[in-house]
């Protein structure tokens, strides 16, 4: 028996007190959809209010409702007699700490309704969500195939979203490879250091939802038509493409920290043979000068003659060793 369908709840933007203070939001936050029998929830960043009217609504485990409001959740599949909870993470660049984070969604999947539950904003559900809700043509397309379907999409446009973030990755790793001969190091060792951060966020975000992946696609054949169990394989594939690129971009900025050393310690090689040259040739030229400046006598003392054959020789040797230099190819 079709579950009744509740009143759906205004959304309010949280107000201000008069000392600038923000104050708590008293009523939920809940966008819904219905169309050829499948209800479509989506709550971002759910507080313990959305998920507490979830789950009387639509009689959910109350460890699923803990794992919901809690920060840190891996990727993950509890199974159910009437639904299924799926824990799934994301790639989204965190403004607040400037660099690439996970971000958690949590799914709900029962044979006539789907509820989406991020923790933060995740995009591609938001617009997908909006679509449906002003194109009813495109609801009725996507709500008309089952729930299973409609999580499809809502997983297929999330792993969509995954792809242009590992374009940026690559065109840093181009980037970095263009401006490592440039002279700049202290910036290229940065940015490599970046690059090799967001690779290692991504994958840790990746890697444990392979396997999500490749159960999720044995657990939501219940709620598929057989025309379509094929579907969740196309999202598996789509990890899978990820984790390769990872993977060869991992290999590339490893290569370009390793290139990036040898370019530094080549420069500083070149630095300190000029330097080496440089007191080398010195040494001789303080030699004669320091013999000459003793205080005692010497052929042609205080002569102009003795000035200039000093100078000469000072000269002579300077040139004989700059020569002797080239010659050994050191210069």
């Amino acid at each position: 028996m079709a579950r009744p369908t509740l009143p759906r709840p205004r959304i309010r933007r949280g107000r201000r007190s008069a000392g600038g203070e923000a104050v708590a939001r008293v009523e939920p936050q809940i966008s819904e959809l219905s169309a050829s029998g499948l209800t479509w929830i989506h709550v971002d960043e759910p507080s313990s209010l959305e998920a507490a009217m979830l789950a009387e609504r639509f009689g959910f485990h109350e460890l699923d409702v803990e794992d919901v409001l809690s920060k840190r959740q891996r990727p993950k599949i509890d199974e159910y007699p009437d639904y299924l909870f799926v824990v799934l993470h994301f790639p989204f660049y965190d403004k607040a700490v400037q660099r690439l984070n996970a971000a958690e969604l949590d799914v709900f999947l029962g044979p006539d309704f789907l509820i989406t539950l991020p923790n933060v904003e995740l995009h591609p559900v938001t617009y997908l969500f909006r679509r449906c809700e002003e194109d009813e043509e495109r609801r009725l397309d996507l709500f008309s195939q089952g729930s299973g379907y409609l999580l499809y999409h809502v997983l297929d446009d999330l792993f969509d979203y995954c792809f242009p973030i590992l374009d940026k990755i690559a065109h840093k790793l181009e980037r970095i490879e263009d401006e490592m001969y440039e002279g700049a190091s202290s910036e290229v060792v940065r940015d490599i250091s970046n690059a090799k951060q967001e690779i290692i966020a991504y994958r840790k975000i990746i890697k444990p939802e392979r396997a999500t992946l490749r159960a999720l696609e044995r657990y939501t054949q219940r709620f598929l038509p057989e025309d379509l169990e094929l579907y969740f394989d196309d999202l598996g594939d789509a990890a899978e493409r990820i984790w390769d690129l990872l993977d060869n971009y991992k290999d590339v900025v490893e290569g370009l920290e390793s290139t990036n050393e040898s370019v530094i310690s080549h420069r500083q090689n070149d630095v300190l043979r000029l330097l080496t040259v440089i007191s080398v040739t010195l040494l001789p030229l303080t030699l004669i000068g320091t013999i000459f400046g003793m205080n005692v006598d010497f052929p042609g003392e205080g002569t102009r003659e003795a000035f200039w054959l000093i100078l000469g020789l000072l000269v002579g040797v300077l040139a004989g060793m700059l020569a002797f230099f080239r010659l050994k190819r050191w210069l």
